[in-house]
C-alpha cells in the first residue's frame, strides 16, 4: 500500500512537470492557446523588414499592443506591405502615428515599434500608418562600416 501511494505522487509529479514543460513552452515560443478576435487592422509599408516574421510583437513604449498578423509584396509600390492587428483597448493611436521596425537585444527578434503621433482623428481598421522607418540589417552595417574604414 505504501509504495502504490508513492508511485501514484511520482506519476503525479511527472504529469505536472510535463505540465510546466509545454506551458513554458508556449510561453517562450509565443504561441497562444487562445486566439484573440478583438482589434482593429493597421497597415503600413517598410522598405525592408528585415527578419520580422508573421505573429512578431507590435509594442509601444516596450508594451505589446498587437502582433504582426502578415506580411506580403505591394506589387505596385515594390515595399513589404506588413498587416498588424492592434488590441481593442488601444484606441488612441493617432493618423500620424510612425511604426518603426526595432530589435530586442543586438541579434535577438524583430518587432514593430510604434510611436503616437499628435493628431486628434484616430487609426481605424484598416487605415496605414505612412510614417515608417525599415529595419537595421547588421550585414549593411558591417559594410558600410568597412567600406568606410577601407576608403579613409
Amino acid at each position: 500500500m505504501r509504495m502504490r501511494t508513492m508511485e501514484i505522487s511520482v506519476g503525479f509529479l511527472m504529469l505536472a512537470g510535463f505540465f510546466a514543460l509545454v506551458v513554458l513552452a508556449l510561453n517562450i515560443s509565443g504561441l497562444n492557446l487562445s486566439q484573440q478576435g478583438g482589434g482593429y487592422t493597421v497597415l503600413a509599408r517598410f522598405d525592408n523588414i528585415g527578419g520580422l516574421t508573421p505573429r512578431a510583437k507590435v509594442a509601444m513604449s516596450g508594451v505589446q499592443i498587437g502582433e504582426v498578423t502578415a506580411i506580403r509584396l505591394d506589387p505596385q509600390m515594390l515595399m513589404a506591405e506588413v498587416e498588424m492587428k492592434i488590441n481593442d483597448d488601444v484606441d488612441f493611436l493617432s493618423t500620424d502615428s510612425s511604426a518603426q521596425i526595432l530589435t530586442s537585444g543586438l541579434l535577438g527578434e524583430q518587432y514593430i515599434g510604434i510611436t503616437p503621433g499628435a493628431e486628434d482623428d484616430t487609426l481605424k481598421d484598416g487605415d496605414r500608418i505612412s510614417d515608417t522607418q525599415s529595419a537595421l540589417v547588421l550585414e549593411d552595417l558591417i559594410g558600410k562600416f568597412l567600406f568606410n574604414e577601407v576608403s579613409n
